[in-house]
């Protein structure tokens, strides 16, 4: 019994922590797709974002500098996106590619010049984004330990909870939201109402952007202590596939992301305690990934403008 409450508890804690990253690339993801621009080029974001939060942190000491600095550097690498497809109407799938191919080729080539290599840049305990509620439980008891793991989690996991119920508000509750959602529906429509339909999407890429650097300092600066170029690898697609699994709403994107860090949380879990060859129970959330687009993806209403390029009737 002692050992099932652990390893559950276990499971909720990396469940939450992998969750994380994917929610703030996630949430991102739903304000570009929502207004009309396909991003797939989250994940080059979220490595900007990563490289950034880590070096500032390195240098400034401030964990929470470095996590803003983060989000800067997505929403940079958004912009560049929203230039490409907003302003000049180029290929939104294409243009999406490039940012994935270019944001981590340029934090490639700044590690290089910065600390002379391109393998790991390091971090300080200090230097971490800190914990809420660490020490508060009695971990000499089953029940204490199972909370200390559950609730004495990063300050970034709160957040990003506390930033889903933001963007739900944001979405539906104000004329913000109502104008994005038309822009992706029907943007000719909007614009003969006074709607700015090109300020609306190049604005939504850009947030698109800086959630998901947010998402990618989270994984530099809670799950791991240091900035490697494979640190994000993949996680942009699933956190694109857990909007498509949440039907391109945030409450829904809550659900893909908390299954996604489900199965990584059994990962860990398997990986210290079965005799399973590693490398297979390192493919469930990939494996999974592909499972739910298999399933949903024909079954998601996508918005009706959304990949299509605006342009202004003059």
């Amino acid at each position: 019994m002692t050992s099932f409450v652990n390893n559950f508890g276990i499971i909720l804690y990396a469940t939450l922590i992998y969750a994380t990253p994917l929610l703030y690339a996630a949430l991102g993801s739903c304000f570009s797709e929502v207004s009309g621009v396909v991003n797939i080029g989250i994940e080059g974001m979220m490595t900007a974002g990563a490289f950034t939060g880590t070096v500032i942190a390195y240098f400034t000491g401030d964990p929470w500098i470095g996590f803003l600095c983060g989000g800067l550097a997505g929403a940079f690498f958004g912009m560049l996106h929203a230039i490409a497809t907003v302003s000049l109407g180029a290929d939104q799938t294409v243009a999406g590619t490039a940012i994935n191919m270019l944001g981590p080729g340029i934090v490639i080539m700044i590690a290089k010049v910065m600390f002379n290599s391109t393998d790991t840049i390091p971090l300080e305990p200090s230097m971490k984004i800190p914990r809420l509620f660490r020490g508060v439980f009695d971990t000499s008891t089953v029940f204490g330990r199972f909370l200390d793991n559950v609730f004495a989690n990063y300050a970034s996991t709160y957040l990003v909870f506390l930033a889903v119920l933001i963007v739900w508000f944001v979405f539906y509750k104000t004329r913000f939201g109502l104008r994005l959602r038309a822009c992706g529906e029907h943007p000719q429509a909007c614009e003969t109402l006074g709607i700015h339909v090109l300020r609306m999407r190049f604005l939504c890429v850009c947030i698109s952007g800086f959630l998901s650097g947010l998402g990618g300092a989270c994984v530099t600066m809670a799950i791991s202590t240091q900035f490697r170029p494979i640190s994000i690898v993949g996680q942009g697609f699933i956190a694109i596939a857990a909007v498509i699994f949440g039907k391109f709403r945030p409450q829904g994107a809550l659900l893909g992301c908390l299954l996604f860090g489900f199965c990584s949380g059994l990962k860990v879990v398997l990986g210290g305690s079965s005799g399973i060859d590693m490398q297979l129970i390192s493919m469930i959330p990939y494996v999974v990934t592909v499972i739910v687009l298999i399933l949903f993806v024909g079954k998601s209403r996508v918005p009706a403008a959304n990949g299509k390029p605006y342009i202004k009737a003059k």
